[in-house]
């Protein structure tokens, strides 16, 4: 079984699970051992194991080379504690798994993790809130409505080409937006554009969209300092002064003007091991629990870095204000300490920025069930937000510009016609992508032409126009638009359908006129002989 790479979607983490365990079974060798005294057949040492799987992890693309070999063992005590191995005498559910010499065996059967019922949904976009409509109880006969009809003429001027009397139109002047409006407009375009940039036809497979609180999207984009920070309204939910005072002594050192260091060597590290005890101690991961299977989706964008970093701009704007603070704080001060050259070494065995992923990824990122690889994505996830924080977590200027618009558009008057069903002067928002140039031309020329050739179709076919007006029309028509003209009538016979000739009757009078018998010529006084 080759390993191939898993993108985003539903239950990912759940894939990337049972993937492991069949190319983990299908690729550790097996062979005879005696222990005490007795020989096992098909069983392998637990150093083997070690070896085995973090070669595996290791050239697999959906972990890489950061995979370390404490982290494959920690792997290994769960595959003991959930049954994907036992000891040679059938013991398992205990994470005493040990980078040594002992046995240890497959079970008959391979314990994969089972799929959850998929939610049924259909390829759907999230649906953008409609003010258009009166809420229940309300009434609009106190809005002022003027009524305009525009002529041929003054739509000639305004088009390339009169098509004649346009319906009647009104302006409707809008009610005013509640916060709660525009607060949901926030919610909705940025779960819209998430949805789009994940690839996925439906956000409720990787998120519970009922649990996005709309308040902290406006609140992340809009209550922040000028480093981008999140500021918070209850101050109760600030960090403690002596670890933000302690994660600057490390972000800044040597530099540590607010603080009196003391002299005796090893202070960093004991600052390094109270912050690393504090954010040990949260119940629940910065990230949190719920938006566990969006995060681990969009770690299979990795590959395409400008739509990770947006999947991730978005994604952590849906965060509680206090976590996405505190992520701020904590990514930037691990960001710092790992490319900082003049702090003395924090561990005598692990690099620096190796010890930031393993010290701090799982207070950032992890998963409530156990079956999981939570520890190996979070440690790939927090190396991406190191190496692209300042990006990641600052607001993302197109999307919050094109919700400004959208929320602006729903304030001004709008013009509407009637019989129509949305606004004429904004259409909803949407989102597009780079084609190549055969393929705009392509979309221009049939983009532009479709609607001409059905506006000439209900031209020609209008039969409550006059035969003078429809022919007065249909040249202006072939004068601006030549080649839909020249496709809807090929020839002259095609257009003198529409104007079959009248047989023309002889007039009464004139018939009357003609059966009246011969006059005799008489004779007048001026022919005397």
């Amino acid at each position: 079984m080759e390993p191939r790479l898993v993108g985003p979607g539903p239950y990912r983490a759940t894939r990337l699970w049972n993937e492991i365990i069949e190319l983990f079974r299908a690729g550790m060798p097996l062979r005879k051992h005696r222990c005490r005294f007795k020989s096992y057949e098909r069983c392998f040492k637990a150093s083997e194991a070690v070896d085995c799987l973090h070669e595996l992890l290791g050239s697999n693309q959906n972990f890489g080379p950061e995979v370390t070999r404490n982290q494959t063992v920690k792997l290994l005590k769960k595959f003991l504690k959930n049954h994907v191995i036992e000891d040679i005498k059938g013991r398992w559910g205990k994470e005493d798994f040990q980078d040594d010499g002992h046995l240890y065996r497959f079970p008959p059967s391979s314990p994969l993790k089972p799929y959850p019922k998929k939610p049924s949904c259909g390829k759907e976009v999230i649906k953008f809130p409609d003010w258009n409509e009166p809420e229940a109880g309300t009434s609009q006969e106190h809005i002022p409505v003027k009524s305009v009809t525009m002529n041929s003429e003054l739509w000639y001027k305004r088009h390339s080409i009169a098509i004649g009397e346009v319906p009647a139109c009104k302006l409707v002047f809008r009610r005013e937006l509640t916060q709660a409006n525009i607060e949901e407009i926030w919610k909705s375009m940025t779960l819209s554009r998430l949805q789009k940039v994940l690839g996925l036809d439906c956000l409720d497979e990787v998120l519970d969209t009922k649990l996005v609180n709309s308040k902290h999207i406006v609140q992340n984009a809009y209550n922040v300092n000028k480093q981008g920070i999140v500021t918070l309204e209850d101050k109760s939910k600030e960090l403690p002064h002596w670890i933000l005072s302690a994660m600057k002594c490390l972000a800044n050192w040597p530099s540590c003007s607010d603080l009196k260091q003391p002299a005796y060597s090893g202070f960093e590290r004991d600052v390094f091991k109270t912050i690393v005890d504090y954010f040990g101690q949260m119940k629940e991961p910065l990230l949190t629990f719920h938006f566990f299977d969006v995060f681990v989706s969009v770690l299979g964008l990795l590959q395409k870095h400008s739509k990770a970093v947006e999947a991730l701009q978005i994604t952590c704007l849906l965060l509680p204000p206090e976590n996405r603070k505190r992520l701020q704080l904590l990514v930037r001060m691990m960001a710092r300490v790992s490319f900082n050259k003049d702090l003395p070494p924090l561990s005598e065995s692990v690099r620096t920025r190796t010890l930031m992923v393993q010290a701090f990824s799982r207070c950032i990122l992890c998963s409530k069930d156990e079956m999981d690889l939570d520890e190996l994505l979070a440690a790939k996830l927090v190396s991406f937000l190191m190496d692209n924080y300042q990006e990641i977590l600052s607001v993302p200027s197109t999307l919050k510009s094109s919700i400004e618009e959208r929320v602006v558009h729903l304030q001004r008057v709008q013009i509407k016609y009637a019989g129509a069903d949305t606004d004429a002067t904004f259409p909803p928002p949407s989102f597009c992508h780079q084609v190549n140039t055969d393929e705009f031309e392509y979309q221009r020329a049939i983009g532009s032409q479709e609607p001409l050739a059905a506006l000439l179709e209900e031209i020609a076919m209008n039969k409550e126009i006059s035969v003078k007006d429809k022919k007065k029309k249909l040249k202006q028509f072939q004068k601006s638009y030549p080649e839909v003209y020249r496709v809807r009538f090929p020839t002259p016979e095609t257009e003198a359908v529409l104007f079959p000739e009248k047989t023309k009757q002889k007039s009464p009078i004139l018939m009357w006129a003609l059966k009246k018998p011969f006059q005799p010529f008489h004779r007048t006084r001026s022919f005397r002989m």
